[in-house]
């Protein structure tokens, strides 16, 4: 018994979301997350069925001052292609129908289990935007970290070092989104966003064998992550948690917007993303502070609206927390 509660609804979970009059009780999320990268970025259908190709410029032809009575030197550009590839993260709610007979509102139930698998869809893609390595996890795609992580591949020169050595690593990410930027993916023919399927009643089996009824349904996104010009990506890494005081994170902030800048076109959105600690940091270093003889401390930050709630920006960018951005991360070498 003790193993179908880990798994599914059962009566002690019942009794706990009703109220005293048997209606089913508000709960209060303390689990969720804020991670509004997934606001933030479009979504664009794969252009060849369940994977993305991108075909990148890799090379310039060459050119020469001319001659008179002197021939043209024939040269071309040279390209690489990309794939990306989407992956399938699913959630099965499971309600025993006996127990929706006895509660006064099933659909109340039913719709309190529904939104903690939309919750944890969303935790579990946000991380794997950060995170995900098909290479380590093939159920995954691939996600920033992996993609910024060596400071000698071709794109290690948007890579800021934040000059944390020790395992309380984190970083601050400048994303530029857009078509030809950096976008998120899903399979030819479906549709983006999360995917939710009323099962109805369904047939199951305990562990014995023998039947009973469900009440199922079915929550599901296939999503992946392009990154077409990584130019338009900045990643301030090894970010020392416990030194983030001492850490002068607008220099950081200044270093990783250049390298941007010049990329961003109109049409694409770029976002800051960090995590609570590091925006509670910023935070810190921005508010004003007067001492005897000196001026007050610049305010570097200004608010903004973004989608009709105002956040801080950096230079004009808004800034997003994302709490999907972890304080363990691997050192970037």
């Amino acid at each position: 018994m003790a193993t179908i509660g880990k798994k599914f609804v059962d009566l002690i979970d019942l009794y706990k979301r009703e109220d005293a009059t048997r209606q089913v009780a508000v709960v209060i999320e303390l689990l969720s997350q804020s991670n509004p990268i997934l606001q933030d970025a479009i979504a664009i259908e794969c252009n060849e069925g369940r994977r993305h190709l991108t075909t990148v410029r890799t090379g310039l032809p060459e050119v020469t001052w001319s001659q008179f009575y002197k021939g043209i030197s024939q040269s071309k550009s040279t390209t690489a292609q990309v794939h990306d590839t989407t992956g399938l993260v699913e959630g099965l709610s499971t309600v025993d129908k006996r127990l929706l007979d006895i509660s006064k509102d099933p659909n109340a139930v039913r719709l309190s289990e529904a939104e903690p698998f939309l919750e944890a869809i969303s935790q579990e893609v946000a991380s794997t935007i950060f995170y995900g390595n098909d290479a380590l996890d093939p159920t995954k795609f691939l996600g920033l970290a992996p993609r910024f992580s060596d400071t000698t591949a071709a794109n290690g020169g948007q890579i800021v070092k934040g000059g944390g050595s020790g395992s309380d690593n984190t970083s601050i990410w400048f994303v530029t989104w857009g078509d030809t930027k950096s976008h998120l993916i899903y399979p030819e023919g479906t549709a983006a966003g999360v995917r939710r399927e009323d099962k109805g009643e369904q047939r199951a089996v305990d562990g014995s064998g023998n039947p009973y009824f469900v009440m199922e349904e079915l929550f599901s996104q296939h999503i992946g992550l392009c990154v077409r010009d990584w130019r338009s990506v900045a990643r301030i890494a090894n970010i020392d948690v416990s030194s983030l005081a001492s850490t002068d994170l607008f220099a950081l902030m200044r270093q990783a917007f250049w390298k941007i800048n010049r990329h961003r076109q109109p049409g694409t959105q770029t976002v800051i993303y960090a995590n609570a600690d590091v925006l509670e940091a910023l935070d810190a270093q921005t508010t004003p502070t007067t001492s005897t003889g000196s001026a007050n401390t610049p305010v570097r930050l200004t608010p903004m609206q973004v989608d009709g709630q105002e956040v801080m920006s950096y230079r004009g960018i808004p800034i997003r927390q994302c709490d999907a951005i972890v304080n363990t991360e691997d050192l970037v070498t």
